[in-house]
C-alpha cells in the first residue's frame, strides 16, 4: 500500500545563516519576576509610524518594492529632501483611546511602537535632535505621551522600539551610503552619545513604566556597546525588558526574524514580529493581507512553540488604522474570548514537533489540544501522550467527549482516541481540553502519525560533522551550512504502519540582506543521498513546489518529491 513518507530537512540548502538575536547569557536570579508579564501575555500588538506613513511607499510616481518604513534608502532619497516630509506630517485623527482599545479587544497585551525609526525621525519629545514630532511637525503633539496615558487607563503595557544603529538621518550612524558612509561611519561613538543615549534615557523618564525596549539591527555593535545600552534600560527601570536585537546576547529573550516562527517547540523565551500584509510602515498599494484564519493560526502556532506573536499595523500619516488591519484584530480578539484559556498563561508543547491537525498547549493539569484540520472519521489521534487523562472537553461550549488511551506494548507506544462531533466548534481552530494527572509526561521519539505521515525534522536530527573544518549545525529553525560530502544528519524513529512511502524534502527559501540590497536565495538541484531500511534512495531537490499554506506564509517551503522507500514491519528505524 502506499502511503506519504514526509522527510522534512527543513532548511536543509541554506548556504549560510541570518543573524540570529540571542539571549543574555548571564545568570540574573530576578529575571523570571521581571519575565512573567512576558510569558503569559503571549500576543503583542506592534506599531511602525513615521514620516514614511506621508509618501507610503512611493517616491516621485514611482512605487518602490518593500516595506514602506525603507522608502528612504531605497529610492536613495537624500537627506536634505526626505526631512522636508515632516513639515506635512500631520496625523490630526489620531486618536490614542481608539488604538489602545482596539488592542484590547483584539486580545492583545501590550503594545511596542517605533519612538524611531531608520529614518531618524522621533516620533517623542526629545531635546537631542530637532528632527521629531514636536519640533519638527504642525502635529506639535507628542503621541507616546497620549499612548503612555491610554494604556494605563485601559490596563496594557507599552514599550518602545528603538533604531540604535541604522540612522539615515545621522553622518556617524549606519546604513545611509548615499549621503555617507554606510555601515563605515567615521564615529559612531559620537553618535551614540549625542543621540542614541540621550534619547533611550528619555523615553525610560518621560512615559512611566516601560515594559519593553525593542532594539533593532545591532549591526556592527561591539559587545561592550551593546552592554552599555543594556545597562543603561535597567539603571532606570530595573523591569524593563529587553530585546534580543540590543545585540551580542544581551538581550532578555530572543526575537525571531521578521515573520519567522522556528520549526518545533523552544524551552527559551522568544518573540516574532509579524507584519499583517507585506510592509511594516503603511504602504497604499499593499493589498496582500494575511488572512484571518492565517492569524489565529498564527497566535496558536507562536504560543505552542513558547513564543510571543507581535502583530504589526501600521498607521496612516492622518494617523488611522487600516480599516482591514481593524477588521482582521476583531476577528481575532472574538476568537480569543472563546478560546483564550488555552492561550493566555500557558506553557509550550510539551510535545517537540506538533501533531499532523494542529497544536497543544499547557498548563498545570491541562493539555489544549488546537484542532486546525478536524477529522472526518469522528476520531482525534494524539500519539505519544503517557500521562493519564481525567477528562475530555470542547472548550467551546464545555460538552464532554468520550476517548480510550491503549498503549502498545512492542513499539511502547501509547495513543489517545477522543470521539468527537461531526463538525467543529470553530471553522479555523477547535480547542478540546484534557484534563490529566499532573504535568503532561511525553514520549518525544519520533512517531509516525496516524494517517501513515513520518516527519524527520531538523531540531530532531542528529548531526554528523566531516573531516577537517565542517560547519554544518542546526539551530530551531533547521540544518545550516551544509556545505560537504561527508557532511551528514541522521534520525531515529518508530513506524507502526508498515508499506511503501513517498519520499519528501522540504527546505526554505532565504531572504538574505536587507532594504535594497535583500535577495531571495535559494539553489535547486542539490543531490542527496537517503538511506532507510537497508535502502538506498539518490535524490535531487528542485524548486518548483512551493508550499505557502502556513500560518506564516513567508520563507515559503519547497518541497522536492522524488522516490519511495518500503518499511517491511512495524518497528525502530533510522535514516541517513
Amino acid at each position: 500500500m502506499k502511503r506519504n513518507f514526509i522527510l522534512s530537512f527543513i532548511a536543509l540548502m541554506i548556504l549560510g545563516t541570518m543573524v540570529c538575536s540571542g539571549v543574555q547569557n548571564v545568570e540574573n536570579k530576578d529575571r523570571d519576576k521581571r519575565m512573567k508579564w512576558f510569558r503569559d501575555a503571549k500576543f503583542g500588538l506592534f506599531i511602525h509610524w513615521g514620516t514614511y506613513a506621508i509618501p507610503a511607499g512611493e517616491w516621485k510616481g514611482k512605487i518602490y518594492q518593500g516595506a514602506s518604513e525603507w522608502l528612504q534608502e531605497r529610492a536613495q532619497i537624500p537627506v536634505k529632501e526626505y526631512e522636508l516630509l515632516a513639515k506635512d506630517f500631520n496625523p490630526v485623527k489620531f486618536n490614542a483611546e481608539q488604538w489602545v482599545k482596539m488592542a484590547k479587544d483584539a486580545g492583545m497585551k501590550y503594545i511596542v511602537i517605533t519612538s524611531k525609526h531608520h529614518e531618524g525621525f522621533a516620533m517623542f519629545r526629545t531635546k537631542a535632535s530637532r528632527y521629531n514630532i514636536i519640533d519638527a511637525t504642525p502635529f506639535k503633539r507628542d503621541p507616546i505621551k497620549e499612548l503612555a496615558d491610554a494604556c494605563k487607563k485601559y490596563g496594557l503595557r507599552l514599550g518602545f522600539y528603538y533604531s540604535q544603529t541604522k540612522d539615515w538621518h545621522e553622518p556617524n550612524a549606519g546604513g545611509n551610503d548615499w549621503d555617507f558612509k554606510g555601515d563605515k561611519p567615521d564615529n559612531f561613538r559620537k553618535y551614540l552619545d549625542e543621540k542614541v543615549i540621550p534619547q533611550v534615557t528619555e523615553i525610560l523618564t518621560q512615559y512611566g513604566p516601560i515594559s519593553t525596549i525593542w532594539f533593532d539591527t545591532p549591526g556592527f555593535m561591539t559587545p561592550e556597546q551593546s552592554k552599555e545600552l543594556a545597562d543603561l534600560v535597567h539603571k532606570y527601570q530595573p523591569d524593563c525588558l529587553i530585546d534580543g536585537r540590543v545585540g551580542n546576547n544581551m538581550g532578555d529573550y530572543k526575537t525571531k526574524g521578521d515573520n519567522k516562527l522556528p520549526t518545533g517547540a523552544t524551552d527559551i523565551d522568544w518573540d516574532t514580529p509579524a507584519t499583517m500584509n507585506d510592509s511594516w510602515g503603511y504602504k497604499k498599494s499593499d493589498e496582500n493581507w494575511k488572512s484571518v484564519p492565517q492569524l489565529i493560526k498564527a497566535v496558536v502556532e507562536v504560543t505552542s512553540k513558547g513564543g510571543v506573536y507581535l502583530l504589526n499595523v501600521g498607521p496612516t500619516a492622518e494617523g488611522l488604522i487600516p480599516q482591514p488591519s481593524i477588521d482582521r484584530l476583531q476577528q481575532v480578539g472574538k476568537w480569543l474570548k472563546v478560546n483564550g484559556d488555552a492561550i493566555y498563561n500557558t506553557k509550550m508543547s510539551p510535545f517537540t514537533i506538533e501533531p499532523n491537525w494542529g497544536m497543544v498547549t499547557t498548563k498545570p493539569g491541562k493539555l489544549f489540544l488546537h484542532v486546525f484540520d478536524w477529522p472526518k472519521n469522528g476520531k482525534l489521534e494524539l500519539l505519544g501522550l503517557i500521562s493519564k487523562v481525567k477528562k475530555a472537553t470542547l472548550l467551546a461550549n464545555k460538552k464532554i467527549l468520550k476517548f480510550e488511551q491503549k498503549e502498545d506494548a512492542s513499539l511502547k507506544l501509547n495513543s489517545l482516541s477522543i470521539s468527537i462531533p461531526p463538525a467543529p466548534t470553530d471553522e479555523v481552530v477547535s480547542v478540546i481540553a484534557l484534563d490529566i494527572e499532573d504535568e503532561a509526561k511525553v514520549d518525544n521519539r519520533i512517531l509516525q502519525q496516524p494517517d501513515g505521515v513520518i516527519t524527520l525534522n531538523a531540531v530532531q536530527s542528529e548531526i554528523h560533522k566531516g573531516i577537517g573544518e565542517s560547519k554544518i549545525r542546526k539551530d530551531d529553525v533547521g540544518i545550516l551550512d551544509w556545505l560537504k560530502n561527508d557532511e551528514s544528519v541522521s534520525w531515529e524513529f518508530v513506524v507502526a504502519k508498515p508499506g511503501t512511502y513517498d519520499v519528501s524534502i522540504a527546505s526554505f527559501e532565504v531572504k538574505r540582506g536587507s532594504g535594497r540590497n535583500r535577495k531571495i536565495i535559494y539553489e535547486g538541484g542539490h543531490k542527496l543521498l537517503i538511506t532507510a531500511a537497508g535502502q538506498e534512495l539518490h535524490f535531487t531537490t528542485d524548486n518548483e513546489k512551493k508550499n505557502v499554506d502556513k500560518p506564516s506564509p513567508y520563507f515559503e517551503d519547497i518541497v522536492s518529491t522524488n522516490g519511495k522507500i518500503s518499511f517491511p514491519g512495524p518497528g525502530n528505524y533510522g535514516s541517513k
